[in-house]
């Protein structure tokens, strides 16, 4: 890997939310629009635009990867692509998951003192 793991924090508030779905497995682009809303219960909602192109931005990355493997044709939509996380975007997710805990620990030390 010729780029350190920092330069590529912090990470966009969707690209985050992307990766951590697509480290469960490999999803389409409208499972990700679906599992990113439920577990955010509706407040973060992507429209094509923003999806697509966050979708498109990682794989310029290297975070994400466009999948090779289908499901069987009759559980299918051929237009789909699929995606999944590469070795980096597991780094990447793995590092910005450590720097948002650092910040959580930092404000909940100066909530107990204030």
């Amino acid at each position: 890997m010729s780029k350190k793991l920092e330069t590529y924090l912090p990470l966009h508030s969707v690209a985050f939310q992307i990766l951590l779905s697509l480290a469960a497995g490999e999803r389409h682009g409208y499972a990700l629009k679906r599992e990113i809303a439920a577990r955010s219960g509706g407040k973060l909602t992507l429209g094509p635009a923003m999806l697509y192109g966050s979708l498109q931005k990682l794989i310029e990355q290297d975070l994400i990867e466009e999948s090779p493997h289908r499901p069987e044709a009759h559980l299918d939509d051929e237009r789909r692509r699929y995606y999944r996380i590469t070795t980096l975007g597991r780094k990447v997710t793995a590092a910005e998951t450590e720097r948002l805990r650092t910040i959580v620990r930092f404000a909940d030390a100066a909530l107990r003192e204030a």
